[in-house]
């Protein structure tokens, strides 16, 4: 098992994203989540990825709070000096998640992606260069953030889709 503190979990995410435009990645992933959380409908989002794992609805409910939590974060890198990440513990958030409207989950994740995209779109060669240091990982430029959320994205798609079997 990789953690966040040992590169692996960085390593994984970002080979999800390999040399792909992370911006593109990110508008089809929005719109493949979107199109699977309909087809699997409510019964389906109501069953676990696998035996112990989080249910469709519970993966919907992170990937929204993730587009809060890294959306914020990529604005303070792209205006703060020296900012230093604050890291959140995933799995004391998603202690929250038991009974989560996967339809306000989905439609929070669209709307907070449609608009980080907006902004995203926005950032020069120079902002994406900016850097800050995160306490578990060390120095991340803010290209970097973009990526892992591109492929964070496509891990947890990859659990969305094993509810189609």
């Amino acid at each position: 098992m990789t953690t966040v503190a040992d590169g692996g979990y960085r390593d994984r995410i970002l080979s999800y994203v390999g040399d792909k435009d992370p911006i593109a990645s990110l508008e089809a992933s929005c719109e493949r989540v979107r199109t699977l959380a309909a087809a699997l409908g409510s019964d389906g989002l109501g069953k676990p990825w696998a035996e112990g794992k989080w249910t469709g609805a519970q993966v919907l409910a992170h990937l929204a709070d993730c587009e809060i939590a890294i959306g914020f974060r990529m604005r303070q890198i792209a205006s703060e000096d020296n900012y230093q990440i604050q890291p959140f513990d995933e799995g004391k958030w998603a202690q929250r998640y038991a009974d989560v409207d996967a339809q306000t989950a989905l439609q929070s994740f669209v709307a907070s992606r449609r608009w980080n995209l907006e902004w995203m779109r926005r950032l020069s060669a120079a902002d994406r260069a900016r850097e800050a240091f995160h306490p578990e990982r060390g120095p991340e430029k803010l290209e970097t953030v973009i990526r892992l959320l591109a492929g964070h994205d496509l891990n947890h798609l990859q659990q969305l889709e094993k509810l189609k079997a």
